[in-house]
């Protein structure tokens, strides 16, 4: 499976996710390495990391409806076959 360099704006969401203390997920851009079939299932699987980490530290309604907030206002601004 290719690795895709994927670069991904929470500007939107990031002072959400601090009360989490999510260290991985702290600033608004970022550059991450992903490895999947085809760039869908690296966008897909990041958004699921993310969620299933919000969920790890908290699993109360209002961090179901920060995953629900994930899905709609997190913008992939590029992906790049490495």
């Amino acid at each position: 499976m290719p690795n895709y360099r994927i670069s991904i704006d929470l500007s939107d969401l990031y002072l959400e996710l601090e009360p989490y203390s999510l260290r991985e997920y702290g600033q608004p851009f970022s550059l991450y390495i992903l490895e999947g079939d085809n760039p869908d299932d690296v966008c897909s699987s990041f958004m699921n990391r993310i969620q299933n980490e919000l969920l790890k530290k908290d699993k109360t309604i209002k961090t179901r409806i920060l995953c629900r907030k994930v899905r709609r206002l997190l913008r992939i601004d590029r992906i790049e076959c490495l």
